[in-house]
């Protein structure tokens, strides 16, 4: 028999998010609100301000996307307090490639 509170996770669906300088914070349907620190998702800390506005809700609210950082994150997930998996290695490379990017965008400026 699973417990009340995995049932409780599972079901929670989020239904806005805001990204300030310092913090995640996700609206929950069920009214709650989680508020959880930036730096635990580094390529949301890394990202624009335009980049971290553009979160897409999947799956009803149960998965949180951001196509222009390429990040994903569960409900489930930041309930659970659960940081980036993302190695030092891979975050890296993610910034190398995105300094690239934007270097070459600056040049067709």
């Amino acid at each position: 028999m699973r417990s009340l509170a995995v049932i409780e996770m599972q079901e929670a669906r989020a239904t806005q998010v805001r990204v300030t300088e310092d913090s995640l914070i996700v609206e929950l349907q069920d009214g709650r609100v989680l508020s959880v620190p930036l730096v635990w998702y580094p390529r949301l800390w890394h990202g624009s301000p335009e980049e971290r506005a553009k979160v897409v809700l999947l799956a009803d609210g149960a998965y949180l996307h951001w196509p222009d950082l390429d990040e994903d994150l569960s409900v489930e997930g930041l309930l659970l307090g659960r940081k980036s998996g993302e190695s030092p290695e891979s975050l890296r490379r993610w910034l190398a490639t995105r300094k690239q990017k934007n270097r070459k965008s600056d040049e067709t400026l």
